[in-house]
């Protein structure tokens, strides 16, 4: 398995289990709350879980890995940008981050194919 296909699987089951989470986590609810975004909640755990499945599914359909790439990168970008916004520190930003970074990094190799 290429290093790309590892991080492609690790992105996925991540995102699968954050987006579950908000559905089965009384905690991940109260982020979004403390976030001040409490309205979008259940949005960005559906776009977390169809993210998820996009790019595992992008594993055979590079277009598909490029959109869900590229949407989860996009969203965790918006992530880093609330919590700069709420003052969070550098150890709370740091999954945003993270997976903004990995995101991107598989949505720019997944550029290179087309």
């Amino acid at each position: 398995m290429r290093l790309l296909e590892v991080l492609i699987l690790f992105s996925s089951l991540s995102f699968l289990a954050y987006g579950i989470a908000y559905f089965t986590n009384p905690k991940m609810k109260s982020e979004f709350v403390r976030f001040g975004l409490s309205k979008f909640g259940t949005l960005t755990a559906i776009l977390e879980i169809v993210g998820a499945l996009g790019l595992l599914i992008g594993l055979l359909y590079d277009s598909i890995l490029l959109l869900s790439s590229g949407g989860l990168a996009l969203l965790m970008f918006l992530g880093v940008i609330v919590r700069i916004k709420i003052k969070d520190g550098v150890k709370a930003s740091s999954p945003a981050l993270f997976y903004f970074g990995l995101n991107l990094y598989i949505f720019i190799e997944t550029l290179k194919i087309f």
